[in-house]
C-alpha cells in the first residue's frame, strides 16, 4: 500500500466550509466549521487557496442537480492550492502548487468552497507560478473546458476561422484568448450590442450581435461559411449555427447557456450535408499539465488574457459571488481568494 507523504504543516482537525445542507436560495449557503476531510490512499489533500464560482454550483445549491448530489454537501468544482498530502509514488509533494476540477467534486464527494479538499490524484494538475492566487484560480475549469473544446472537439488551426457562440461566457471568452494563440481568425457573438468592445479586448476580430438568427451575419463576413463553430448556447441555437459553418467543416456543442441540452424529435438529417457534428464534455485529464504550463506563461508573458470579472475575499463573500453569477451581468470569471 502507498505510505502518505509528510505533510508540510500539520492541518488542523477542523476547518471553515461553506455547506448546502439542503437545496434552496443564498441562504442554504452556510458557513460552518467542520472536520478537516481524512485523505484516502490514491488521493491527495489539498489546501485551497482560490476556487472559480461556477453556476453548476449555483445548480446545485438549488437543486437543481441531476440524482449525483447529496446533501449536505460543501459545493465547488475546481481549486487552486498546494498540496498538504499525498502518497510518496504519486509524484506530488507538500508545498507545491496544484490545480484541480470536475470528477464529481462537490456533486458526490466535498468540493473547494473549503480551506482544504481531497481530490483523486488523477485529476490533480502540478504547475509553477509566480501569478497571484486569484488569477490562477479563475482559470482549471475554464481553461480545461476552452481547451478541450479547440483542440480535441475542433482540431483549430492557424489560418482558420472560429466561430464562437457565447462569446461573453466565461469559457467563451477563454476559448477567444487561447484561438487567436493558435492563430485563428475569431468571430464571437454577444446579446447585448454594448459588450462588443469587451469582445475586442480579448482578442475577438469579429463581434456579431446574436438575436437568434445569425447565420446570413457570419456569411457576410465568410461567405464560404466558417471553419469551426463552438456552440455555448445550446440546441436551441444549434440548428442557425449549423448554418454559418462550411462545407467539412465541423460545430463542437459544449455547453448551453439557454438551457436547452436536447433536440426533440432529432434527425441526422438536421444535420446540414458535409458540415461535422461533435461534443466536448472533459476531466481534468484533458488539460495536460504541460498546456496548463504553457498557458499559465502565456498570461505572464501577456499574449494570454484571463477574463476574471471580480476577486472576493474570505467564504464569507461566497454568497455574493454566486449572487453575481447568477445574475449573469458580469462577463468573465468570478474567484473566491482564501486567506492563509
Amino acid at each position: 500500500m502507498s505510505q502518505p507523504t509528510a505533510a508540510g504543516d500539520s492541518a488542523p482537525a477542523t476547518m471553515r466550509a461553506v455547506v448546502v445542507t439542503h437545496p434552496g436560495g443564498l441562504d442554504a449557503l452556510e458557513i460552518k466549521d467542520v472536520a478537516v476531510p481524512v485523505r484516502k490512499p490514491g488521493w491527495v489533500r489539498i489546501k485551497v487557496k482560490a476556487f472559480g464560482v461556477n453556476e453548476s454550483e449555483v445548480t446545485t445549491r438549488k437543486g437543481e442537480s441531476d440524482a449525483e448530489v447529496t446533501y449536505p454537501r460543501i459545493p465547488g468544482i475546481e481549486g487552486v492550492g498546494v498540496v498538504d498530502e499525498a502518497d510518496e509514488d504519486s509524484g506530488l509533494r507538500p508545498g507545491q502548487q496544484v490545480a484541480t476540477m470536475m470528477g464529481n467534486m462537490g456533486r458526490s464527494y466535498d468540493g473547494a468552497y473549503a480551506q482544504y479538499v481531497t481530490v483523486p490524484a488523477g485529476q490533480v494538475i502540478p504547475f509553477e507560478t509566480d501569478l497571484p492566487w486569484d488569477v490562477v484560480g479563475a482559470l482549471p475549469e475554464m481553461f480545461q473546458t476552452a481547451y478541450g473544446s479547440l483542440t480535441r472537439g475542433l482540431d483549430l488551426k492557424m489560418g482558420q476561422t472560429l466561430l464562437i457562440r457565447g462569446g461573453t461566457s466565461t469559457v467563451g471568452l477563454s476559448a477567444a484568448t487561447m484561438a487567436k494563440e493558435i492563430g485563428a481568425t475569431v468571430i464571437s457573438t454577444t446579446r447585448n450590442s454594448d459588450r462588443g468592445d469587451e469582445l475586442r479586448a480579448m482578442g475577438v476580430d469579429h463581434p456579431v450581435v446574436d438575436d437568434g438568427r445569425i447565420a446570413d451575419k457570419v456569411r457576410d463576413l465568410v461567405p464560404q461559411g466558417v471553419d469551426a463553430a463552438l456552440e455555448l448556447v445550446g440546441c436551441t441555437a444549434l440548428p442557425d449555427t449549423f448554418g454559418c459553418v462550411r462545407v467539412h467543416g465541423t460545430v463542437c456543442f459544449t455547453g448551453a447557456l439557454a438551457g436547452g441540452w436536447s433536440i426533440p424529435y432529432f434527425t441526422p438529417f438536421m444535420i446540414p450535408s458535409g458540415v461535422q457534428l461533435t461534443s466536448y464534455a472533459g476531466e481534468a485529464a484533458g488539460l495536460p499539465p504541460q498546456v496548463f504550463q504553457q498557458q499559465l506563461q502565456a498570461i505572464a508573458d501577456g499574449r494570454l488574457k484571463t477574463p476574471v470579472a471580480k476577486t472576493y475575499r474570505g467564504l464569507e463573500q461566497v454568497r455574493d459571488a454566486q449572487a453575481d453569477v447568477e445574475s449573469g451581468t458580469t462577463p468573465g470569471k468570478h474567484v473566491v481568494l482564501l486567506d492563509g
